[in-house]
């Protein structure tokens, strides 16, 4: 509401008119009445009200006639102004009603807000049903582990491979049927399960899920495993198990540990254990944001003689060469697969980071395109200099292929591989079931006061005790 600063007036003695006005100077016939009951209303009292001495402030009073209201005349009984007040009610009643309207659409903003939040928190739910069931999944771990002691090796790896199985199922039923995310595949994938090495570019951290997606469609989840970088050891529960399951830590460099890699494999071998060994041999993950990290492996290529690679990094050699040299006689083929994911080109059509795990399961890939060529294993050159080279051409493939991808000219061919490809969609009957049995043994333990115990300790003391393992292995 306006003020306005009104200048003092000298006050007349009371009577002092002699009209019958009194000393409020207005007559009674002015005062008027407010519903029939000889009251005066706002506009005429505040017209009525005395002078007093000195400067003073004088709210504009509106009342059922309108007086007071920017641009509304001034004479009581004149209903001017806009706003005119409909109906019965009290002044006032309007700004009321607008209120209640504003805080109607303040709500309506908030809930907007809240539902846009938790449309960007999706990725929550998978994470926690994840994260929440390793602890039950440790325990039934550990639980064969222990009762296999004096079993077999090929016995326990063969339940191992199944509880595997069972959790990663559980993990695609989340980045597959959950996100809803478009696989499509190119080449030759294999329907029958085989001992590979799988050679991939590397990009986020999402690529294991993709060796588990085409493992799936050759019932052979249960045998992937991966050589992981030696940092990945100190995970809380996972770092202990994948080392269990049959993962190889490596370092990087002059730090990389031939011999205990030949060992691990070759008691693998000797078990007669199925392998689908995962090995990303940039050895980092590409990101077009880091710049400094692809002018380095540019350089490096340009200086061994190397073609220069745009979309992927130069190539190591060590862990391909030992892994396929320690079981060039166990192994079928090796396959190359190229993973490229859709929408990860920005509005001027550069190339942008891959989506992570926690974009990933917020639904924020629509589709990823995979390329699989299967080498026969004696199309490999087995003395690490020719592999070396081998293994670059290779890349060289996949950078192609990826140019073809990201930056082709036609439009049509943007955003696709050349060749034909398969929506290959993962049956719910695959991975519900794990879902619902690892989900509800969780639940069930977590019901109980002994089962919380036990659950929290398992997070606390398998932690400690896989770290501990971890460290002494190394």
């Amino acid at each position: 509401m306006g003020r306005r600063v009104v200048a003092a007036e000298p006050r007349p003695p009371a009577g002092a008119l002699g009209d019958g006005r009194g000393s409020w100077g207005v007559s009674a016939a002015e005062l008027g009445s407010v519903g029939g009951r000889g009251l005066p209303c706002a506009c005429a009292r505040a017209r009525a009200r005395p002078r007093t001495r000195g400067p003073r402030v004088v709210r504009r009073r509106r009342g059922p006639c309108g007086w007071g209201r920017r641009g509304g005349g001034g004479r009581p009984g004149e209903q001017r102004g806009r706003r005119r007040r409909r109906g019965p009610g009290r002044p006032g009643d309007w700004r009321r009603r607008r209120g209640a309207g504003g805080g109607v659409r303040a709500a309506g903003r908030m809930l907007l807000s809240l539902v846009l939040h938790m449309y960007s928190m999706r990725c929550v739910l998978p994470a926690a049903v994840l994260l929440g069931s390793a602890p039950t999944y440790v325990l039934a771990w550990g639980a064969w582990r222990l009762l296999s002691a004096f079993l077999p090796a090929r016995l326990y790896q063969a339940v191992d491979d199944r509880l595997y199985c069972v959790y990663q199922s559980m993990v695609l039923f989340f980045f597959e049927n959950y996100t809803g995310v478009q696989i499509l595949l190119y080449g030759d994938l294999p329907k029958n399960k085989e001992n590979i090495i799988y050679l991939a570019n590397h990009q986020s951290t999402v690529d294991w899920i993709i060796a588990d997606i085409l493992a799936v469609r050759q019932n052979a989840l249960g045998h992937v495993r991966y050589v992981l970088k030696d940092g990945l050891k100190w995970l809380p529960l996972y770092g202990c198990y994948f080392s269990q399951h049959g993962g190889i830590y490596v370092k990087r460099s002059a730090k990389f540990n031939e011999k205990e890699m030949r060992s691990k494999l070759q008691s693998y071998m000797n078990a007669g254990t199925p392998m689908y060994l995962v090995i990303f041999p940039e050895g980092t993950r590409y990101n077009p944001e880091l710049t400094k990290v692809i002018s380095a492996s540019q350089t490096f290529a340009a200086q061994e003689g190397f073609a220069v690679l745009k979309h992927v990094l130069t190539p190591r050699i060590k862990a391909t060469h030992v892994a396929f040299d320690s079981m060039k006689n166990y192994l079928d083929a090796i396959y190359d697969v190229t993973v490229a994911f859709e929408g990860t080109v920005d509005d001027k059509g550069q190339r942008k980071e891959a989506p992570s795990m926690a974009e990933f399961l917020c639904k924020e890939c629509p589709k990823i395109h995979i390329h699989i060529d299967r080498i026969d294993k004696k199309d490999v050159p087995e003395e690490q200099a020719y592999m070396r080279r081998w293994l670059h051409e290779r890349f060289e493939i996949k950078d192609k292929l990826l140019i073809e991808f990201y930056d082709s000219l036609d439009p049509e061919r943007r955003n696709k591989f050349p060749g034909e490809s398969v929506n290959s969609k993962l049956s719910l009957k695959k991975t519900l079931p794990s879902l619902l049995i690892l989900s509800g043994l969780t639940a069930g333990m977590l019901m109980t006061e002994a089962g919380r115990k036990l659950y929290v300790r398992t997070w606390i003391y398998g932690t400690l005790i896989g770290c501990l393992w971890v460290s002494i292995k190394a």
